[in-house]
């Protein structure tokens, strides 16, 4: 693995390095606990808007590395020198981590870069939001979301190489960012919610349940299973340390692991899963957004839950979906 990149091992051991404070039982109140409501018709508040000047010297980096021959893999911060764009990624970081925990990014010349070009601009981003991380543990770094044709009901299926819908979760890192390289002829749009807003209403909604989010659940491994793997691994949902919630979910995944021996899910983890996922999805919760050609979403996984709706492509390559994804473990400190 190469220095400029987290290991999936790594990088999930640091996801999950989360204190534990303790259970909170009263309402949480900061720009976390965001509701889409509020923010759906203020775009402009979520969304950064790359200049000619920031574009000009990511195309002038991309030339530098072409230059140099380097392979994306070895491209570290150092080799991707983004003198006035860096300082405002920077602050996008600071945002993942104690603002909203989402924002969109908007610019990315895709049809006059071409996708390889977009690509190598967008893992220099990265590098300079954080440190890039592998997304399974055969080290895959930038990862293709598109429909291969497989079963979204198959439970070994990676739901993202479907087109169907995917229901709300968290990757194993702390961001994970999307750069839209091709939209679907229908359908698609990306779901984000606030996991601080949900866990407020669970509050107030079943307050009795609010301490099983704080005891492991079953995570179906699916088909990241290797030999002398577990099937599944136990996962707390919630952490609360020092005024912040941190919250891992994975709907399908808890689900799932009900088929593998041991695994039992009750009627409160059942009515718990069932009424996270109804409270995520409300009208008033949920923020939809759609992807551009172009655009680069970012979310953090301790903040913010996402998920996506089912999509159609068309028969040529430039209707049918494809986005880049890229996982980061960010700097806490």
């Amino acid at each position: 693995m190469s220095s400029t990149v987290e290991s999936f091992g790594a990088q999930v051991f640091h996801y999950f390095r989360r204190d534990d404070g303790g259970i909170r039982r009263e309402p949480i109140d900061d720009a976390s606990a965001w509701r889409g409501d509020e923010l759906a018709g203020d775009p402009n508040s979520w969304t950064e808007t790359l200049t000619a000047v920031e574009i000009d010297e990511l195309e002038a980096a991309v030339a530098q590395v072409r230059e140099r021959g380097l392979e994306m893999a070895d491209v570290g911060r150092e080799a991707f020198p983004l003198a006035s764009l860096g300082p405002r990624i920077r602050g996008w970081a600071r945002e993942l981590l104690t603002g909203r925990g989402f924002l969109r990014v908007r610019g990315i010349p895709v049809a006059r870069w071409g996708d390889e070009s977009a690509a190598l601009a967008y893992w220099g981003i990265g590098q300079h939001l954080g440190r890039p991380g592998a997304q399974n543990p055969e080290g895959d770094v930038l990862g293709d979301v598109r429909d291969t044709g497989e079963e979204a009901i198959d439970p070994n299926v990676r739901r993202y190489k479907t087109a169907g819908d995917i229901a709300f979760h968290c990757d194993l890192a702390d961001a994970v960012g999307l750069l839209c390289l091709r939209t679907a002829v229908r359908g698609g749009a990306s779901r984000i919610a606030s996991s601080v807003a949900v866990y407020n209403e669970v509050l107030v909604r079943r307050p009795e349940w609010v301490e099983r989010l704080y005891q492991p659940f079953a995570l179906d491994s699916r088909n990241e299973e290797r030999e002398g793997a577990p099937a599944f691994i136990p996962v707390a949902p919630c952490r609360f340390a020092e005024g912040r919630l941190s919250t891992f979910y994975h709907s399908d995944y808890f689900r799932s692991a009900a088929r593998h021996p041991g695994v039992d899910l009750g009627e409160v983890e059942l009515g718990l899963l069932d009424l996270y996922d109804s409270i995520a999805n409300e009208a008033a919760v949920r923020l939809d957004m759609e992807l551009e050609v172009g655009d680069i979403q970012l979310v953090s996984n301790h903040s913010v839950i996402h998920a996506r709706t089912a999509y159609e492509d068309g028969p040529t390559p430039d209707q049918q979906r494809h986005l880049l994804r890229l996982w980061l473990s960010l700097d806490r400190n």
